[in-house]
This record gives C-alpha cells, structure tokens and sequence, in this order.
C-alpha cells in the first residue's frame, strides 16, 4: 500500500526481456536506503517486488500482465520515473489510499501552464470513468491528485509547484499515456451497491447512495 506521495525521480538503467516478462534496473538512492529483496516498490503507480538491490540501483520483474497492462512494457533506458517505498504502519498519510495496482493506462489530452502550476487533461477509459468524481482522488503515474473537474471521458487536474517540483508529470505531453488507479473506495460502493453483491439491503444501498451522491465516499 503506498499513499501516492512520490519520494524520488529515478531513472531506468537497464531492460531485459526475461520470459514473458522483463527484468528492470533502477538508478536510486532514496528509496534504496534500508531495501531489501521481497520489499515492495511503486514504479510509475505500479506495485512491483524487489528481486535486488544495492545502495543505489534495484532490480523488478515485471510480468507480461503488468507490462501489458501498464506503461511499464514501454520503458527503455534513460527513462524517469516516479518512486515510492510501501506504506509503513508509522507514516502519514498524506495523500490517499494507493494500491499500486494500476487500473490502465490514461492519454494526456493537453497540459497547460499557468503563472502557479500545470493543468492537465486526462482521456480516460469509459470502463473507469465511472470511479472518477469531482474532488475525489486519483493516482496518475503513483502520483496521488485531487480530481479538479470531470467530463464524459475526460478528467482534469491541477498540480501545484510543490508536485511539478517532485514528479515526472511536467515532462508529459499530448499523447502520452500515464499509468492511472482510481480510488478503492469507490469500487467498493459500487460492489456494495450492485445487484449481485452481498451484504446489502435496500437501506443500506440508498445510505451509501447518499453518502457518495454527496462526496463523503
């Protein structure tokens, strides 16, 4: 589980097709400070296991499901990308709950500058724009972000310095994909809400209506 606060940029030095997969090296420091073979690392929003480490590269293998599923296929060396070590019982959590398990891949539409920060506009999949609220939060590329507006397929958000300082974002462009999850939470009201799901009566169902219908969920 991570929070979606990104620790440091690192940089892909090496891709190695291996199986149906691949096995990446990462150049860090940061988050190899203390890491050990089996911790778990986000890579651009993607959760991916330690297979070894030094004090300043570490190794994943990433499967041919989350290579297809993810940006992760696509990488080359030279590549930044956003880092982040697993949520500890002790932190804080400072941006929302992240599973690192990447829901798909979003397009950039546009990316616009202000004199404060950066705008940018997502295409999203039909299939997840239903999880996706005004004021709600997402994590693009593991950087977690306030939902600023939604439209029919799009969704729009606003980094503010201290984010456009810490992630990758501001190298993106029109047409590139970012790696996006969406809030757990609303997955769950969804399942909770269904007509096959269980646990629910028709009480239960119209509360948790309400409750998302007025951005408490």
């Amino acid at each position: 589980m991570f929070t979606g606060l990104i620790e440091e940029i690192g940089s892909v030095a090496r891709v190695e097709t291996a199986g149906s997969g691949l096995v990446m090296a990462v150049s860090a420091k940061a988050v190899c400070a203390g890491m050990r073979v089996g911790d778990s690392i986000s890579i651009d929003g993607a959760c991916q296991t330690v297979t070894s480490c030094t004090e300043s590269v570490f190794t994943v293998f990433a499967s041919s499901v989350t290579a297809g599923v993810t940006t992760l296929g696509s990488f080359r060396p030279g590549r930044r990308v956003n880092l982040e070590r697993a949520l500890t019982l002790s932190s804080r959590l400072g941006g929302h709950i992240v599973q690192g398990h990447v829901d798909g891949t979003a397009t950039i539409r546009a990316v616009e500058r202000d004199v404060s920060g950066l705008r940018i506009t997502l295409a999203v999949p039909a299939g997840l724009m239903r999880y996706i609220a005004a004021k709600g939060s997402i994590a693009v590329d593991g950087i977690s972000l306030t939902v600023v507006s939604v439209e029919d397929s799009s969704v729009s958000l606003y980094l503010i310095p201290e984010t456009i300082g810490a992630t990758t974002l501001t190298e993106k462009r029109a047409g590139d994909a970012v790696n996006v999850e969406t809030d757990i939470l609303a997955k769950y009201v969804e399942r909770l809400l269904s007509a096959g799901g269980s646990g629910a009566d028709d009480a239960d169902r119209r509360l948790m209506g309400k409750l998302f219908e007025g951005g408490f969920l």
